[in-house]
């Protein structure tokens, strides 16, 4: 194939799913499955509260998660039609879900000289109703996915030239989800070996991949710093999960649940053919100089390294934390396809795979394991509904102190009922929180506790460790775990407690 022919091919799967994606996200909507996963609605508070907040500016971005999907859509979520809606990280979604889609046929096409591989390849990853799902909502995964491949893609293109485009790929990349640190650091080691395999002197081999590794260092080393002067660590590696996987401290369950999640994710046919052509990959690219770049393209697999570290501490599992897999699933599968010897039997190969594909993927179905992950609070939404109702319409200048950290999804759900991000008191407000933690009763007209959730949030740790934490406090309403007190003047049993009916 010419490289006009990859660039054609690549721009009318990008289109296409572009199209699909599109299509799925307004499925998705109707069936008002757009913000059901918490993370979800988190998404938007962060990116929101950058400006809608007691507190404004640019420490509000956070430093648990990654700061560029919040970034970009900082100015879009302050509509409010954006913000309750998810539209506009929708949008994101949607154009990141497409360009992964055509730079996978691009990395596959330039590996394997086969278009029809390519396209068997895209669908693979495209028809991926977990993938077509978080493409439909506000969550990261998706842009995580446009910036590695597209990053892998430029570095095999450019063979280490016009480092400032590959390397802000990756910068991009490495500032969008932690899974892209692992495969960063493996993808230019990868290159740097390349160049050598293929006749350059060691020292000049890794000057060159220096060059463009310096983007990404830099964007780590920002965000190190930032997260230093927001919350005081260079990296917040704990406190936001409690320990409670069988994996935790054993390597080898740890894998097995990431094996596991896969399968469920695709299907067993897929992962074989996907993780076959991964080994080939692999091997060839180690073995011979011509396929030298499919060791470069294997670095996707290190996405599995942070789910895999995150379980072996004992992080809960979740499904969504594979999705990422998927991207080299397909690439492998989509490899092995186009290496067979003639045209023909690519072609029939390349059939042969979109036919296990439609055999083993259903677009939008319904009971898809990210689908059903994502659905787990669900039946909560009516019972916070309903503790919202007790607060009713809020003074001027009233403040409802919660936990960001448990309850921002919460926030995102209130906005339905007219509450801003600003009428909230939370761990982003710096002194005026910590002040709150020691007397809330001087700034605090409200306290919305989560008691249940991993054993309830830090405000419910504080209020069992120091009861008088919440004198002046009358406990008005509970539901889904969580109470919410109203400030009082007298003693606190002259009001009496309604629980929100």
């Amino acid at each position: 194939m010419t490289p006009r022919a990859k660039r054609a091919l690549a721009l009318g799967i990008g289109v296409a799913a572009a199209a699909g994606g599109a299509l799925a996200a307004w499925h998705y909507h109707r069936v008002g499955l757009t913000l059901t996963h918490y993370d979800a609605r988190g998404h938007l508070v962060v990116a929101r509260r950058i400006a809608d907040s007691i507190t404004p500016g640019w420490q509000q971005i956070g430093a648990v998660w990654l700061p560029l999907p919040h970034l970009l859509n900082a100015l879009a979520v302050q509509v409010d039609v954006f913000y309750r809606t998810g539209a506009s990280a929708v949008a994101m979604s949607v154009v990141s879900y497409a360009i992964a889609a055509a730079a996978i046929a691009w990395i596959v096409a330039a590996l394997t000289e086969s278009s029809a591989a390519a396209v068997a390849a895209a669908a693979v990853f495209a028809l991926n109703p977990n993938v077509l799902y978080l493409q439909a909502t506000p969550m990261t995964e998706p842009l995580l996915l446009a910036t590695t491949t597209v990053a892998v893609a430029l570095l095999i293109a450019k063979k280490g030239s016009y480092p400032f485009f590959v390397g802000a790929a990756f910068a991009l990349a490495c500032l969008t989800r932690y899974e892209a640190w692992p495969v960063t650091a493996c993808a230019l080691g990868a290159a740097a070996w390349v160049r050598w395999r293929r006749g350059e002197p060691p020292s000049a081999a890794v000057r060159a991949i220096a060059r463009v590794a310096v983007f990404p260092a830099i964007a780590i080393a920002v965000f190190l710093v930032v997260s230093r002067v927001v919350v005081g660590e260079w990296f917040v590696a704990s406190g936001f999960f409690v320990p409670e996987n069988k994996a935790a401290g054993d390597a080898w369950v740890a894998a097995k649940e990431i094996g596991w999640g896969v399968q469920r994710l695709s299907g067993p046919l897929l992962v074989w053919i996907g993780g076959i052509g991964v080994a080939i990959a692999a091997a060839l690219g180690v073995a011979t100089k011509r396929r030298a770049d499919a060791l470069v393209v294997v670095s996707l697999a290190a996405m599995g390294a942070i789910a895999w570290a995150a379980f072996y501490r004992g992080h809960p599992f979740r499904i969504r934390y594979m999705v990422p897999l998927v991207a080299i699933e397909a690439i492998g599968a989509g490899f092995a396809a186009g290496l067979m010897p003639r045209r023909r039997a690519q072609t029939a190969a390349a059939i042969a795979l979109a036919s296990v594909a439609a055999y083993e993927l259903s677009p939008l179905d319904a009971h898809a394991p990210m689908v059903v992950e994502a659905q787990w609070d669900r039946p909560n939404l009516a019972e916070r509904a309903r503790v919202t109702g007790c607060i009713g319409r809020l003074e001027p200048g009233a403040k409802i102190m919660a936990s960001m950290g448990s309850l921002g999804h919460y926030m995102q759900e209130a906005s339905a009922a007219g509450f801003a991000i600003r009428d909230f008191l939370h761990e982003g407000n710096g002194d005026i929180w910590l002040a709150a933690l020691e007397r809330p009763q001087l700034v605090a007209d409200w306290l919305l506790i989560e008691e249940k959730a991993e054993g309830g949030d830090m405000l419910a740790h504080i209020a069992r460790e120091r009861p008088a934490f919440l004198d002046g406090y009358q406990r008005v309403c509970e539901g889904a775990g969580l109470a919410l007190y109203r400030r009082v003047e007298g003693k606190p049993e002259d009001t009496e407690y309604t629980d929100g009916r």
